[in-house]
C-alpha cells in the first residue's frame, strides 16, 4: 500500500463514507475505480487527485504525504520567532540559531 492509499482510507473512515459515497461524489461510474485507488491498483488522473483533495477539505500535498509548505519560502527568521528552541533542554545559542537559519535556507 502506497501513502496515497493510505491517506484516502484514512480520511474516508475518519468521515464515515463508504467507497460508494467517494466514487458518487467524484462522478466516477465504478465504485472499483475509486477502491482500486485505496488499494493501491491505480493512481488518479491530475483533476480526479485535485477532486479527491477539495472533497476531503485538505491540500493535494497532504493527500500525497508531502509536507505542508508555508508562504515564507520554508524559510524561519528565528530572530523575529517567540519559540523556544533547546537541545536537550538548553536554550541554542545565537551560532547555534544561526546555523539553523542557514540550513533553512539552503546556504
Amino acid at each position: 500500500m502506497t501513502t496515497f492509499s493510505e491517506r484516502l482510507i484514512s480520511l474516508r473512515e475518519a468521515r464515515g463514507w463508504s467507497k460508494t459515497y467517494v466514487a458518487n461524489h467524484l462522478g466516477l461510474k465504478n465504485m472499483q475505480t475509486y477502491a482500486n485507488y485505496e488499494y493501491g491498483r491505480r493512481e488518479p488522473d491530475l483533476e480526479t487527485t485535485s477532486k479527491l483533495a477539495e472533497l476531503f477539505g485538505v491540500s493535494v500535498d497532504s493527500l500525497l504525504g508531502r509536507p505542508e509548505k508555508n508562504d515564507n519560502n520554508n524559510t524561519a527568521d528565528l530572530a523575529d520567532d517567540d519559540t523556544i528552541f533547546t537541545y536537550k533542554g538548553q536554550p541554542l545559542s545565537d551560532d547555534d540559531k544561526e546555523i539553523i537559519r542557514r540550513l533553512m535556507n539552503g546556504k
